[in-house]
């Protein structure tokens, strides 16, 4: 079972960084930071005050608990995976031919999970492939934690529903997108009309209809 997988894999990230850190880890969790507007140090692999800093803003906008250290919980929110020398579970996804950790399929499911419960099989791996689609055009970020995160993208992650944990289903969902499945055929954006409070995506040509989403490019 996928759940079972992912408490097998979660073993791995055993470990922390915090201040005194160094390394290229340091480095990634910088990187990231640095890409969404909350780190403007050097990506230099040393954990000092300006990464403890933004790794606690992080925490802080995105519901996680603020003590300024990238264990387990921040790691999967940030889409990396720690580990001390085990291996790191990844995969050869078809789309684009890129390779995607755990640690990618863990929080992409949690955003499925957070956006489209309720929604069929199907329109959750619709969520899952616009995001991929969004990693692959060059008007996003191009990490599937970038995108997720780019500030005002998904409401999920504003309401602090992104920390919630994924159903099997939402998972299964999120692997299938990762896989190559994309019901949308391309779609960037999709929303739910009778929720949406954005005049501006009614404007975004509607190509498809999946449950109660509408989904558009």
């Amino acid at each position: 079972m996928l759940i079972e997988h992912w408490k097998s894999q979660s073993a791995a990230l055993e470990t922390a960084l915090y201040w005194g850190s160094t390394g290229s880890k340091v480095m990634e969790v910088q990187r990231k930071l640095k890409q969404w507007g909350y780190y403007d140090g050097p990506i230099d692999g040393v954990y000092g005050p300006k990464t403890f800093e933004a790794v606690k803003l992080f925490q802080r906008k995105n519901g996680l608990k603020v003590d300024g250290v990238v264990g387990p919980q921040t790691a999967a929110a940030m889409g990396i995976t720690l580990n001390r020398g085990a291996t790191t579970t990844s995969y050869r996804a078809s789309r684009g031919g890129g390779t995607h950790s755990s640690g990618d399929l863990y929080l992409l499911a949690r955003l499925v999970h957070a956006e489209a419960r309720g929604e069929p099989y199907i329109g959750k791996v619709a969520v899952a492939a616009v995001v991929l689609n969004r990693v692959k055009h060059p008007a996003f970020p191009n990490t599937i934690a970038g995108v997720i995160y780019q500030p005002g993208a998904f409401t999920a992650v504003a309401d602090g529903q992104i920390n919630l944990a994924p159903d099997e289903e939402s998972l299964r969902a999120a692997r299938d997108a990762l896989n190559g499945w994309d019901p949308t055929y391309g779609a960037l954006y999709y929303y739910n009309p009778a929720k949406t409070t954005s005049s501006w995506i009614w404007s975004r040509p509607v190509h498809i209809v999946i449950g109660n989403h509408r989904f558009a490019k």
